[in-house]
Protein backbone atom coordinates (compact mmCIF):
# COMPACT_ATOMS: atom_id res chain seq x y z
CA UNK A 1 0.00 0.00 0.00
CA UNK A 2 1.48 3.26 -1.09
CA UNK A 3 1.92 5.77 1.64
CA UNK A 4 -0.24 8.59 0.77
CA UNK A 5 0.45 12.01 2.83
CA UNK A 6 -1.96 15.24 2.32
CA UNK A 7 -0.76 18.57 3.84
CA UNK A 8 -3.72 20.98 4.75
CA UNK A 9 -2.35 23.93 3.92
CA UNK A 10 -5.31 26.82 5.55
CA UNK A 11 -2.56 28.20 7.23
CA UNK A 12 -0.23 28.47 4.07
CA UNK A 13 3.51 26.43 4.36
CA UNK A 14 6.79 26.93 4.96
CA UNK A 15 10.16 24.61 5.43
CA UNK A 16 10.28 24.59 9.38
CA UNK A 17 6.02 24.06 9.30
CA UNK A 18 6.77 20.82 7.21
CA UNK A 19 9.39 19.55 9.03
CA UNK A 20 7.62 19.79 12.11
CA UNK A 21 4.58 18.14 11.21
CA UNK A 22 6.64 15.31 9.03
CA UNK A 23 8.54 14.53 12.46
CA UNK A 24 5.35 14.52 14.22
CA UNK A 25 4.09 11.81 12.05
CA UNK A 26 6.99 9.76 13.04
CA UNK A 27 10.23 10.63 10.67
CA UNK A 28 13.19 9.42 12.61
CA UNK A 29 14.87 12.15 14.88
CA UNK A 30 18.12 10.87 15.01
CA UNK A 31 18.80 10.06 11.48
CA UNK A 32 17.62 13.51 11.22
CA UNK A 33 20.03 14.43 13.82
CA UNK A 34 22.66 12.75 12.50
CA UNK A 35 22.27 14.06 8.60
CA UNK A 36 22.47 17.08 9.87
CA UNK A 37 25.39 16.86 12.13
CA UNK A 38 27.52 16.04 9.07
CA UNK A 39 26.96 19.28 6.82
CA UNK A 40 30.16 20.92 6.45
CA UNK A 41 28.07 24.33 7.07
CA UNK A 42 28.49 26.32 10.29
CA UNK A 43 26.50 28.74 12.44
CA UNK A 44 23.65 26.25 13.43
CA UNK A 45 21.91 24.25 15.77
CA UNK A 46 18.08 22.75 15.97
CA UNK A 47 15.62 22.31 18.71
CA UNK A 48 12.66 20.09 18.65
CA UNK A 49 9.77 20.42 20.47
CA UNK A 50 5.94 20.68 21.70
CA UNK A 51 4.51 24.09 22.00
CA UNK A 52 1.09 25.19 21.37
CA UNK A 53 -0.80 27.13 18.33
CA UNK A 54 -4.29 28.52 18.97
CA UNK A 55 -5.00 25.83 21.74
CA UNK A 56 -3.79 22.41 19.52
CA UNK A 57 -0.17 20.86 20.36
CA UNK A 58 2.15 21.13 17.88
CA UNK A 59 5.56 20.16 17.07
CA UNK A 60 8.60 23.04 16.63
CA UNK A 61 11.27 22.23 14.29
CA UNK A 62 13.61 25.79 15.12
CA UNK A 63 16.94 26.07 13.46
CA UNK A 64 18.95 28.21 15.91
CA UNK A 65 21.21 30.24 14.42
CA UNK A 66 24.52 32.33 16.23
CA UNK A 67 25.01 35.97 15.69
CA UNK A 68 27.00 35.92 12.68
CA UNK A 69 24.14 33.80 10.23
CA UNK A 70 20.55 35.28 12.26
CA UNK A 71 18.54 36.52 9.45
CA UNK A 72 15.64 37.41 11.40
CA UNK A 73 13.15 35.76 8.92
CA UNK A 74 10.87 34.95 11.90
CA UNK A 75 11.11 38.91 13.52
CA UNK A 76 7.68 40.47 13.17
CA UNK A 77 9.53 43.82 13.43
CA UNK A 78 11.63 43.17 10.81
CA UNK A 79 9.29 41.46 8.58
CA UNK A 80 6.59 44.15 8.85
CA UNK A 81 7.92 47.34 11.01
CA UNK A 82 4.72 47.86 12.34
CA UNK A 83 1.65 46.50 14.17
CA UNK A 84 -1.39 44.38 12.43
CA UNK A 85 -3.78 47.04 13.58
CA UNK A 86 -5.77 48.84 11.19
CA UNK A 87 -4.35 52.09 12.48
CA UNK A 88 -1.15 51.01 12.35
CA UNK A 89 -1.80 50.14 8.53
CA UNK A 90 -3.18 53.40 7.50
CA UNK A 91 0.03 55.15 8.69
CA UNK A 92 2.26 52.56 7.21
CA UNK A 93 0.81 53.56 4.03
CA UNK A 94 1.55 57.18 4.63
CA UNK A 95 5.46 57.11 5.27
CA UNK A 96 8.52 56.49 3.17
CA UNK A 97 10.37 52.94 3.46
CA UNK A 98 13.21 54.82 4.83
CA UNK A 99 11.20 56.56 8.15
CA UNK A 100 9.30 52.42 7.78
CA UNK A 101 12.48 51.45 8.82
CA UNK A 102 13.35 53.96 11.51
CA UNK A 103 10.64 52.91 13.52
CA UNK A 104 9.95 51.08 16.48
CA UNK A 105 7.55 48.32 17.64
CA UNK A 106 6.95 45.44 19.95
CA UNK A 107 5.28 42.65 18.86
CA UNK A 108 3.85 39.61 20.86
CA UNK A 109 5.84 36.26 20.03
CA UNK A 110 4.36 32.65 21.08
CA UNK A 111 8.11 30.85 21.15
CA UNK A 112 11.17 31.51 22.46
CA UNK A 113 14.81 30.95 20.13
CA UNK A 114 17.82 31.01 21.86
CA UNK A 115 19.09 33.29 18.77
CA UNK A 116 17.19 36.18 19.76
CA UNK A 117 18.01 36.59 23.28
CA UNK A 118 20.02 40.16 23.10
CA UNK A 119 19.51 43.58 23.95
CA UNK A 120 19.48 45.02 20.14
CA UNK A 121 16.85 47.71 20.12
CA UNK A 122 14.93 47.32 16.52
CA UNK A 123 16.98 50.24 14.52
CA UNK A 124 19.83 48.30 16.17
CA UNK A 125 18.73 44.97 14.62
CA UNK A 126 17.92 46.62 11.35
CA UNK A 127 21.64 47.95 11.02
CA UNK A 128 22.80 44.85 11.64
CA UNK A 129 20.73 43.31 9.79
CA UNK A 130 21.74 45.38 6.79
CA UNK A 131 25.33 46.43 7.53
CA UNK A 132 26.84 44.52 10.30
CA UNK A 133 26.72 41.14 9.09
CA UNK A 134 28.28 38.68 7.07
CA UNK A 135 26.03 36.48 5.23
CA UNK A 136 27.28 33.55 3.10
CA UNK A 137 25.11 33.99 -0.29
CA UNK A 138 26.10 30.82 -2.03
CA UNK A 139 24.95 29.47 -5.64
CA UNK A 140 23.62 26.19 -6.64
CA UNK A 141 26.40 24.71 -7.45
CA UNK A 142 27.79 25.43 -3.71
CA UNK A 143 24.60 24.13 -2.28
CA UNK A 144 24.56 21.00 -4.34
CA UNK A 145 28.00 20.37 -3.10
CA UNK A 146 26.80 20.54 0.97
CA UNK A 147 23.73 18.18 -0.17
CA UNK A 148 26.28 15.70 -1.87
CA UNK A 149 28.52 15.73 1.48
CA UNK A 150 25.73 14.77 3.81
CA UNK A 151 25.12 12.06 5.65
CA UNK A 152 21.73 10.75 4.15
CA UNK A 153 20.35 8.68 1.02
CA UNK A 154 20.41 8.95 -2.46
CA UNK A 155 16.79 9.34 -2.38
CA UNK A 156 16.74 12.14 -0.29
CA UNK A 157 19.71 13.74 -1.83
CA UNK A 158 17.57 13.62 -4.50
CA UNK A 159 14.83 15.19 -3.01
CA UNK A 160 16.75 18.18 -1.88
CA UNK A 161 18.26 18.72 -4.94
CA UNK A 162 15.19 18.77 -6.90
CA UNK A 163 13.81 21.29 -4.03
CA UNK A 164 16.59 23.40 -4.65
CA UNK A 165 16.30 23.43 -8.32
CA UNK A 166 12.89 24.89 -8.32
CA UNK A 167 13.91 27.64 -6.16
CA UNK A 168 16.81 28.64 -7.93
CA UNK A 169 14.50 28.50 -11.65
CA UNK A 170 11.87 30.87 -9.30
CA UNK A 171 14.90 33.10 -8.49
CA UNK A 172 16.68 33.15 -11.70
CA UNK A 173 13.62 34.47 -13.26
CA UNK A 174 12.84 36.63 -10.36
CA UNK A 175 15.86 38.60 -11.20
CA UNK A 176 16.64 38.07 -14.70
CA UNK A 177 19.65 36.01 -14.30
CA UNK A 178 20.72 32.85 -15.82
CA UNK A 179 20.27 30.16 -13.34
CA UNK A 180 23.88 29.33 -12.43
CA UNK A 181 24.45 33.10 -11.76
CA UNK A 182 21.67 32.99 -8.71
CA UNK A 183 23.11 33.60 -5.28
CA UNK A 184 20.43 32.43 -2.51
CA UNK A 185 19.84 34.73 -0.14
CA UNK A 186 16.76 33.69 2.12
CA UNK A 187 17.74 30.12 0.77
CA UNK A 188 21.14 30.31 0.84
CA UNK A 189 21.26 31.21 4.32
CA UNK A 190 22.02 28.30 6.30
CA UNK A 191 18.91 27.82 8.36
CA UNK A 192 16.60 27.55 4.81
CA UNK A 193 19.51 24.93 3.91
CA UNK A 194 18.62 22.83 7.15
CA UNK A 195 15.01 23.07 6.41
CA UNK A 196 15.35 21.75 2.86
CA UNK A 197 17.26 19.08 3.26
CA UNK A 198 15.17 18.25 6.87
CA UNK A 199 12.44 17.79 4.61
CA UNK A 200 14.19 15.55 2.07
CA UNK A 201 15.41 13.14 4.92
CA UNK A 202 11.63 13.01 6.93
CA UNK A 203 9.54 12.48 3.43
CA UNK A 204 12.26 9.41 2.75
CA UNK A 205 12.48 8.12 5.78
CA UNK A 206 8.11 8.06 6.25
CA UNK A 207 8.54 6.92 2.45
CA UNK A 208 5.84 8.81 1.34
CA UNK A 209 4.81 8.15 -2.85
CA UNK A 210 2.06 10.43 -3.11
CA UNK A 211 1.71 13.52 -1.66
CA UNK A 212 -2.03 15.45 -2.01
CA UNK A 213 -2.17 19.28 -1.85
CA UNK A 214 -5.46 20.89 -2.78
CA UNK A 215 -4.30 24.66 -2.27
CA UNK A 216 -1.98 27.12 -1.24
CA UNK A 217 -3.67 29.60 0.93
CA UNK A 218 -1.22 32.89 0.63
CA UNK A 219 -1.96 36.38 2.84
CA UNK A 220 -1.97 39.74 1.17
CA UNK A 221 -0.30 42.43 1.84
CA UNK A 222 3.54 43.15 1.71
CA UNK A 223 6.67 42.06 3.51
CA UNK A 224 10.02 42.83 4.10
CA UNK A 225 12.96 40.82 2.68
CA UNK A 226 16.75 41.33 1.55
CA UNK A 227 15.62 43.04 -1.54
CA UNK A 228 13.45 45.45 -0.11
CA UNK A 229 9.33 45.60 0.65
CA UNK A 230 7.58 43.07 -1.99
CA UNK A 231 3.92 42.29 -2.36
CA UNK A 232 2.60 38.91 -1.31
CA UNK A 233 2.89 36.56 -2.58
CA UNK A 234 6.33 37.33 -3.43
CA UNK A 235 8.12 37.20 -6.74
CA UNK A 236 9.98 33.02 -5.60
CA UNK A 237 6.19 32.36 -4.95
CA UNK A 238 4.91 33.69 -7.64
CA UNK A 239 7.61 31.89 -10.27
CA UNK A 240 6.63 28.32 -8.41
CA UNK A 241 3.29 28.87 -8.47
CA UNK A 242 3.20 29.56 -12.09
CA UNK A 243 5.66 27.21 -13.29
CA UNK A 244 4.13 23.97 -11.77
CA UNK A 245 0.55 25.20 -11.87
CA UNK A 246 -0.30 25.04 -8.34
CA UNK A 247 -3.30 26.29 -6.97
CA UNK A 248 -3.46 29.13 -5.14
CA UNK A 249 -6.22 30.54 -2.64
CA UNK A 250 -5.36 34.65 -1.42
CA UNK A 251 -6.54 34.85 2.00
CA UNK A 252 -7.26 38.48 4.17
CA UNK A 253 -4.89 37.55 6.01
CA UNK A 254 -2.07 40.28 5.99
CA UNK A 255 1.83 38.81 5.71
CA UNK A 256 3.22 35.98 4.27
CA UNK A 257 1.58 32.41 4.56
CA UNK A 258 3.49 30.33 1.74
CA UNK A 259 7.43 31.17 1.85
CA UNK A 260 9.33 30.15 -1.47
CA UNK A 261 10.71 27.49 0.57
CA UNK A 262 7.14 26.02 1.65
CA UNK A 263 5.98 26.55 -2.44
CA UNK A 264 9.40 24.76 -3.89
CA UNK A 265 8.21 21.47 -1.07
CA UNK A 266 4.97 21.73 -2.76
CA UNK A 267 5.72 21.75 -6.50
CA UNK A 268 8.80 19.07 -5.60
CA UNK A 269 6.38 16.35 -4.18
CA UNK A 270 2.74 17.03 -5.24
CA UNK A 271 1.27 13.99 -7.15
CA UNK A 272 -2.42 14.83 -6.79
CA UNK A 273 -4.53 17.61 -5.80
CA UNK A 274 -7.88 16.00 -5.07
CA UNK A 275 -8.48 14.27 -1.79
CA UNK A 276 -10.28 10.47 -2.40
CA UNK A 277 -14.05 10.62 -1.98
CA UNK A 278 -13.70 8.65 0.88
CA UNK A 279 -10.19 7.84 2.95
CA UNK A 280 -9.57 7.09 6.69
CA UNK A 281 -6.74 9.25 7.90
CA UNK A 282 -3.81 6.60 9.79
CA UNK A 283 -1.95 9.54 11.20
CA UNK A 284 -1.85 13.28 12.08
CA UNK A 285 1.11 15.50 12.54
CA UNK A 286 1.02 19.29 13.43
CA UNK A 287 3.92 21.25 12.57
CA UNK A 288 4.36 24.92 14.22
CA UNK A 289 4.78 27.88 12.19
CA UNK A 290 7.11 31.14 14.01
CA UNK A 291 5.25 33.83 12.63
CA UNK A 292 2.29 35.44 14.70
CA UNK A 293 -0.41 36.09 12.29
CA UNK A 294 -4.10 36.10 12.65
CA UNK A 295 -4.15 32.35 11.34
CA UNK A 296 -3.45 29.49 14.17
CA UNK A 297 -0.36 29.09 12.22
CA UNK A 298 0.05 25.24 11.95
CA UNK A 299 0.20 23.07 9.08
CA UNK A 300 -2.06 19.58 9.38
CA UNK A 301 -0.27 16.31 7.64
CA UNK A 302 -1.88 13.47 7.59
CA UNK A 303 -1.50 10.29 6.15
CA UNK A 304 -4.54 8.81 4.39
CA UNK A 305 -6.06 5.70 2.80
CA UNK A 306 -8.21 5.66 -0.22
CA UNK A 307 -11.42 3.45 0.41
CA UNK A 308 -10.32 1.74 -2.84
CA UNK A 309 -6.51 1.11 -1.62
CA UNK A 310 -5.63 -2.58 -0.82
CA UNK A 311 -5.51 -3.38 2.93
CA UNK A 312 -3.76 -6.30 4.08
CA UNK A 313 -3.91 -8.38 0.76
CA UNK A 314 -0.88 -9.21 -0.94
CA UNK A 315 -1.41 -7.73 -4.59
CA UNK A 316 1.79 -7.56 -6.28
CA UNK A 317 0.78 -4.82 -9.28
CA UNK A 318 -1.52 -1.93 -9.07
CA UNK A 319 -2.37 0.67 -11.82
CA UNK A 320 -1.98 4.09 -12.93
CA UNK A 321 -2.47 6.93 -15.19
CA UNK A 322 1.39 7.67 -17.15
CA UNK A 323 1.57 10.45 -19.58
CA UNK A 324 4.01 10.10 -22.71
CA UNK A 325 5.74 12.85 -24.43
CA UNK A 326 7.67 12.24 -27.56
CA UNK A 327 9.27 15.32 -29.76
CA UNK A 328 11.44 15.11 -33.19
CA UNK A 329 14.30 17.05 -32.86
CA UNK A 330 17.24 18.00 -35.46
CA UNK A 331 20.11 20.57 -35.23
CA UNK A 332 20.39 19.67 -31.43
CA UNK A 333 24.00 18.24 -30.45
CA UNK A 334 24.36 15.21 -28.35
CA UNK A 335 25.94 17.15 -25.28
CA UNK A 336 22.50 19.15 -25.32
CA UNK A 337 20.26 16.82 -25.04
CA UNK A 338 22.70 14.94 -22.29
CA UNK A 339 21.92 18.26 -20.55
CA UNK A 340 18.10 18.19 -21.33
CA UNK A 341 17.73 15.05 -20.00
CA UNK A 342 19.23 15.93 -16.97
CA UNK A 343 16.94 19.06 -16.23
CA UNK A 344 13.88 16.29 -17.00
CA UNK A 345 15.28 14.01 -14.18
CA UNK A 346 15.77 16.73 -12.11
CA UNK A 347 11.92 18.13 -12.85
CA UNK A 348 10.64 14.33 -11.78
CA UNK A 349 10.54 12.86 -15.10
CA UNK A 350 9.96 9.33 -14.43
CA UNK A 351 11.76 7.59 -17.71
CA UNK A 352 13.55 9.99 -20.61
CA UNK A 353 15.81 8.74 -23.58
CA UNK A 354 16.01 9.45 -26.62
CA UNK A 355 17.21 7.37 -30.10
CA UNK A 356 18.57 8.09 -33.68
CA UNK A 357 15.81 8.41 -36.12
CA UNK A 358 15.49 9.74 -40.08
CA UNK A 359 12.85 12.25 -41.09
CA UNK A 360 11.52 13.61 -44.17
CA UNK A 361 14.71 14.03 -46.92
CA UNK A 362 16.35 11.47 -45.12
CA UNK A 363 17.36 14.12 -42.40
CA UNK A 364 19.25 12.39 -39.57
CA UNK A 365 17.74 13.38 -35.72
CA UNK A 366 16.79 12.26 -32.76
CA UNK A 367 13.30 10.96 -31.12
CA UNK A 368 13.22 12.33 -27.77
CA UNK A 369 10.70 10.55 -24.95
CA UNK A 370 9.72 11.34 -21.78
CA UNK A 371 6.90 9.54 -19.53
CA UNK A 372 5.86 11.63 -16.82
CA UNK A 373 2.91 11.90 -14.29
CA UNK A 374 -0.21 14.40 -15.89
CA UNK A 375 0.75 16.86 -13.39
CA UNK A 376 4.57 17.47 -14.35
CA UNK A 377 3.22 17.70 -18.28
CA UNK A 378 3.17 21.34 -18.06
CA UNK A 379 7.38 21.54 -16.57
CA UNK A 380 8.35 19.26 -19.10
CA UNK A 381 7.34 20.96 -21.99
CA UNK A 382 8.97 24.01 -20.41
CA UNK A 383 12.13 22.38 -20.39
CA UNK A 384 12.10 20.95 -23.86
CA UNK A 385 10.73 23.80 -25.48
CA UNK A 386 13.63 26.05 -23.92
CA UNK A 387 16.15 23.86 -24.49
CA UNK A 388 15.94 22.26 -27.59
CA UNK A 389 15.29 23.26 -31.35
CA UNK A 390 11.69 21.71 -31.40
CA UNK A 391 8.72 23.26 -32.37
CA UNK A 392 6.18 20.70 -31.30
CA UNK A 393 5.51 17.81 -28.76
CA UNK A 394 2.88 15.33 -29.24
CA UNK A 395 1.50 13.97 -25.50
CA UNK A 396 -0.40 10.75 -24.78
CA UNK A 397 -1.77 9.36 -21.92
CA UNK A 398 -1.24 5.58 -21.24
CA UNK A 399 -2.77 3.53 -18.16
CA UNK A 400 -0.02 1.20 -16.86
CA UNK A 401 0.67 -2.20 -14.78
CA UNK A 402 3.35 -1.88 -12.87
CA UNK A 403 5.11 -4.32 -9.89
CA UNK A 404 4.96 -2.59 -6.11
CA UNK A 405 8.37 -1.78 -5.03
CA UNK A 406 10.09 -1.05 -2.13
CA UNK A 407 13.29 0.84 -0.88
CA UNK A 408 15.48 -1.19 1.49
CA UNK A 409 18.87 -1.39 2.58
CA UNK A 410 21.35 -4.84 2.66
CA UNK A 411 24.08 -5.67 4.04
CA UNK A 412 26.90 -6.98 2.06
CA UNK A 413 30.29 -8.14 3.08
CA UNK A 414 31.60 -4.66 2.03
CA UNK A 415 29.15 -2.39 3.34
CA UNK A 416 25.33 -1.85 2.92
CA UNK A 417 23.63 -0.96 -0.53
CA UNK A 418 20.33 0.68 -1.38
CA UNK A 419 18.37 -1.87 -3.54
CA UNK A 420 14.56 -1.44 -4.90
CA UNK A 421 12.56 -4.67 -4.37
CA UNK A 422 9.83 -5.86 -6.13
CA UNK A 423 7.54 -8.43 -5.59
CA UNK A 424 5.85 -10.85 -8.18
CA UNK A 425 4.02 -14.42 -7.96
CA UNK A 426 5.67 -14.72 -4.53
CA UNK A 427 9.41 -14.23 -5.55
CA UNK A 428 11.47 -11.35 -4.84
CA UNK A 429 13.59 -9.45 -7.22
CA UNK A 430 16.28 -7.21 -6.22
CA UNK A 431 17.50 -4.10 -8.41
CA UNK A 432 20.61 -2.15 -6.82
CA UNK A 433 20.31 2.13 -6.69
CA UNK A 434 23.39 2.69 -9.08
CA UNK A 435 24.78 5.25 -7.25
CA UNK A 436 24.91 3.04 -4.06
CA UNK A 437 26.56 0.70 -5.80
CA UNK A 438 29.12 3.33 -7.34
CA UNK A 439 29.97 4.52 -3.96
CA UNK A 440 30.75 0.71 -2.50
CA UNK A 441 33.28 0.48 -6.04
CA UNK A 442 34.90 4.33 -5.24
CA UNK A 443 35.03 3.24 -1.47
CA UNK A 444 36.57 -0.26 -1.89
CA UNK A 445 38.06 -0.42 -5.46
CA UNK A 446 36.02 -3.94 -6.53
CA UNK A 447 34.39 -3.73 -9.54
CA UNK A 448 30.90 -2.69 -10.14
CA UNK A 449 29.74 -6.10 -11.48
CA UNK A 450 30.99 -7.57 -8.01
CA UNK A 451 29.08 -4.81 -6.20
CA UNK A 452 25.94 -5.28 -7.73
CA UNK A 453 25.81 -9.05 -8.06
CA UNK A 454 26.42 -8.80 -3.83
CA UNK A 455 23.72 -6.33 -3.40
CA UNK A 456 21.46 -8.50 -5.65
CA UNK A 457 22.07 -11.60 -3.22
CA UNK A 458 21.12 -9.69 -0.64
Amino acid sequence: MKNKLYLECTSGISGDMTVAALLDLGADQKKLERALKSLPVKGFDIKISRVVKSGIDACDFDVLLDQEHENYDHDMEYLHGHSHSHAHEEHHHQHSHEALEAHEHTHSHDYVQEAHKNSHTHTETMHSHHGHHHHEHRGLNEIMEIIDHADMTDRARSYAKKIFTILAHAEAKAHNVPEDMVHFHEVGAVDSIVDILSVAICMDDLDVEEVIVPRLCEGSGTIRCQHGILPVPVPAVSNIVSAHHLKLHITPVQGELVTPTGAAVVAAFLTAEKLPEDFTVEKIGIGAGKRQYECPGILRAMLIRGSGDASGTDVSTETDTIVKLESNIDDCTGETLGYVMERLYEAGAREANYMPVFMKKNRPAWLLTVLCKKEQVPAMEQIIFRETTTIGIRRQEMERTILKREKRTVDTPLGEVEVKVCSFDGQEYFYPEYESIKKLCEKTGISYKEAYHMAVRG
